[in-house]
C-alpha cells in the first residue's frame, strides 16, 4: 500500500510540474503569436506525442472510442479552455497566481462531482473537514492573487 501510495504521488507531483512548466511556455508563444495560436501549438504538441505513444502500443483501444459517452468527449474543449485561460490570465497576475486560481477552480469543481456522484464518480459527501480545507484553498487564492 505505501508503495503504491508513492508511486502515486509521485506521478500527482509530476502532472502538477507539468502544469507549472505548460504556463510560462504557453505564455511565451502567446506574447510571440497569440492566444489561439498558442493553444493550437500546445495542443498540437501533445497529439503528436500521444500519436508517437499509441504508435508504439499499436493504437490500444483508440478504436473503441464511440463507447465513451459524448459528454467525456469534451475533455478536449475543455483543455482549450484551460491553456486560453492561463495564457491570457498569466501578463495580468503572473504564473503563481494563476495557477492557484485555476488550482481553486479544479477543487472547487471536483468537490461538486465527489458531492453529487456525477460522471460515474462514487460520491463522497461534502463534510466539515472538506468545507474547511476548500476555505483555506480559497484564503490562499485571495493572498496569491491581491497586490
Amino acid at each position: 500500500m505505501m508503495n503504491n501510495l508513492i508511486l502515486i504521488s509521485t506521478i500527482g507531483l509530476i502532472g502538477g510540474l507539468s502544469i507549472g512548466l505548460q504556463a510560462p511556455l504557453a505564455h511565451i508563444i502567446n506574447q510571440r503569436l497569440g492566444i489561439l495560436e498558442s493553444v493550437f501549438i500546445i495542443h498540437l504538441g501533445g497529439l503528436v506525442t500521444v500519436l508517437v505513444l499509441l504508435l508504439f502500443k499499436g493504437g490500444g483501444n483508440l478504436g473503441q472510442w464511440q463507447h465513451v459517452p459524448w459528454y467525456a468527449l469534451l475533455g478536449g474543449v475543455l483543455g482549450v479552455a484551460l491553456i486560453s485561460a492561463q495564457v491570457y490570465i498569466i501578463p495580468s497576475i503572473g504564473i503563481a497566481a494563476t495557477l492557484t486560481l485555476i488550482i481553486a477552480g479544479q477543487l472547487l469543481m471536483a468537490t461538486c462531482i465527489d458531492h453529487f456522484g456525477i460522471f460515474e464518480i462514487e460520491t463522497i459527501r461534502l463534510s466539515g473537514t472538506r468545507v474547511s480545507g476548500l476555505a483555506i484553498v480559497l484564503l490562499g487564492v485571495w493572498l496569491t492573487i491581491k497586490q
